[in-house]
């Protein structure tokens, strides 16, 4: 059995789209997979299943959360290898123990150089921010800027993702490889 995690987008925000996370739990085991636990309310599930390949499971995941709740959300289905690689090669472990500070968004895919070089000239503020394949670190130094960011990562990358702060992507981590 293989351990995944799954980044749901656009849930429970401002009031809107509520999906209770006992409900979520509910739904995976449902679904059949084992190990089942979800880390705050914005929709982080880790989970055990007898599958090689996140992608199948994502299709599988997207299309019975839509039948069940009746809205799309974006789900980044990802490995436990796909998210110690996230923290291995984060490029600003000075501040990797202040989650304001410190984001990572999983992306749908990786973006062109075209698409860096786009967002690159669009940051006016003092963030920075790192891409290593599919994902994207954004080092905000005040601990400001993730709303901004997350705002024009669409516009500007056409790549679809999900961020969230630092502590939750070692807490998910670390639920992951106790499951």
């Amino acid at each position: 059995m293989s351990v995944f995690v799954a980044l749901f987008s656009g849930i429970n925000v401002g009031g809107n789209r509520l999906v209770r996370m006992a409900e979520l739990r509910t739904f995976f085991e449902e679904l059949g997979f084992a190990d089942v636990a979800t880390y705050i309310q914005s929709g982080n599930v880790v989970f055990g299943a007898e599958a090689s390949e996140a992608g199948p499971l994502t299709e599988r995941i997207e299309a019975a959360f839509e039948k069940r709740w009746g809205f799309r959300s974006r789900i980044m289905v990802r490995d436990l290898g796909w998210l110690e690689a996230l923290v291995a090669s984060n490029p600003y472990p000075e501040v990797a123990d202040d989650p304001t500070r410190l984001h990572a968004s999983a992306l749908e895919r990786e973006p062109t150089a075209e698409e860096i070089a786009r967002l690159a000239e669009r940051c006016t503020g003092p963030e920075s921010f790192a891409v290593k394949g599919d994902v994207l670190y954004l080092h905000a130094p005040d601990g400001l800027g993730k709303s901004k960011f997350a705002e024009m990562l669409p516009r500007t990358l056409k790549v679809p993702g999900t961020m969230r702060n630092w502590r939750t992507v070692l807490t998910l981590l670390d639920m992951a490889r106790k499951a």
